[in-house]
């Protein structure tokens, strides 16, 4: 089935350039089964490599995955160092198919509160990708959107009170180089699980014209035959930008 869909993605029109996930019900899809918490986010790994698999399959050239925010922080201490393990095995286990496969992956968001083991396995992952050229992979991680737009908004004071910048050259565009996915073009599809109807403080700035699709399905139980449905939804859309037709 999953095949027929990935033939109607290919044949009905573009597909996102972008597309960002907001990978929500692990939690949830682990006590539905009586299972501590921390097994919900080892389930979810295999979503991840369905994603990334479907988006290689279908030529998306960008994809954005929320793993881990500033405000998870505040989560039980031992439910972040299983999360904190659970990167590093990650890494680990599917450093060799990312860079097999060509996937670049970048990480961003505040690295430097992770763990040591952590910061040295997403390093390694972000140095041994660097040349793959088939898919951008983000994992948004220690982050806040909120944040990120402040960090920018640093930046374009720090440079006007060096001279370095006049005032009135501030503009979209000048702050938008300044926001972690300055490389990349803004997000053309949000995807979130679990049902939830709201955007959590992510990509705030980037998602002013982002289509939403929003799925009832929990995250461990994401495939890649429930991506190319976000993806045909996405194509049937009208997308205006604010204009009308002529």
């Amino acid at each position: 089935m999953s095949e027929e869909l990935l033939r109607q993605v290919k044949v009905h029109g573009a597909v996102p350039a972008h597309i960002a996930i907001i990978m929500d019900g692990n939690g949830r899809w682990a006590t539905g089964r009586s299972l501590p918490r921390p097994l919900g986010h080892h389930a979810g790994m295999t979503a991840v490599r369905e994603v990334i698999g479907g988006c290689l399959d279908v030529g998306v050239g960008v994809l954005t995955l929320f793993a881990f925010s500033q405000e998870n922080w505040q989560r039980p201490a031992l439910e972040i160092e299983a999360l904190m393990r659970l990167l590093e095995e990650y890494i680990a286990r599917e450093l060799p198919n990312l860079r097999e496969r060509g996937v670049a992956v970048r990480i961003l968001g505040e690295i430097d509160r992770l763990a040591p083991g952590a910061r040295r396995a997403v390093d390694r992952v972000v140095e041994e990708t660097a040349g793959g050229d088939m898919l951008a992979l983000n994992l948004c991680i220690s982050y806040s959107s909120r944040a990120e737009i402040t960090r920018a908004a640093r930046s374009l004071a720090e440079d006007v009170a060096a001279g370095r910048l006049d005032p009135a050259e501030i503009d979209e565009d000048a702050l938008s180089r300044r926001l972690y996915t300055a490389p990349w073009p803004d997000p053309d599809l949000l995807i979130r699980t679990s049902g939830e109807m709201r955007v959590s403080n992510f990509l705030l700035w980037q998602l002013a014209y982002a289509e939403l699709y929003l799925t009832p399905v929990l995250w461990p139980d994401f495939t890649r035959h429930h991506l190319f449905e976000a993806i045909l939804e996405f194509q049937r859309r009208d997308r205006r930008f604010g204009r009308v037709p002529v």
